[in-house]
């Protein structure tokens, strides 16, 4: 039978505190997918048909977190075009991952955000939300990758040898 990817969306949600980047962390919790849980991830769900990636974005992080996004990077670059009974949105992410071997095909865009609000204690699908500076991001990905959510750890590392690298000290 023939299996196509799922499409999701991601946030990297930045918020600086004490003068240094921080990123919103979670545990996942799937206890139906052993080597998943526990991990440590970035808010990401899967789109629903014909629901804007942006949408999809700011669901997801909302029933996650309860946080709100107040921005999505590039967000105002993207277009959305009419015609032949279709609407198309074009839009680019800061990121890109899809899983060639695991629990399930999924691929994965993600965007640097900001969000407000008050954070949920638990969801049904994570835990243990922590704004965590990107410092601390950085030598957990050294030094224990596994740790992490396998999707998410090249998209940390991205961010993260950006935004050290753009830095006024």
């Amino acid at each position: 039978m023939e299996q196509f990817s799922i499409p999701g969306a991601g946030g990297i949600i930045v918020r600086e505190i004490n003068g240094e980047d921080n990123i919103l962390m979670q545990t996942r919790v799937k206890p139906e997918a052993l080597y998943e849980d526990g991990l440590i991830e970035i808010p990401a769900g899967k789109i629903r048909a014909f629901e804007s990636i942006f949408d999809t974005l700011r669901r997801e992080v909302k029933e996650e977190t309860g946080l709100d996004i107040t921005e999505i990077q590039g967000e105002n670059l993207s277009t959305v075009y009419k015609g032949n009974s279709y609407m198309v949105l074009n839009f680019m992410p800061f990121s890109c991952a899809q899983n060639l071997v695991g629990n399930y095909p999924i691929m994965v865009f993600v965007f640097i955000c900001k969000a407000e609000g008050e954070m949920l204690p638990f969801s049904d699908e994570s835990k243990n939300y922590k704004w965590t500076p990107v410092s601390v991001i950085r030598r957990l990905l050294e030094d224990s990758p596994e740790i992490f959510y396998p999707m998410h750890i090249d998209t940390l590392k991205k961010y993260i040898s950006i935004s050290v690298g753009n830095r006024q000290d």
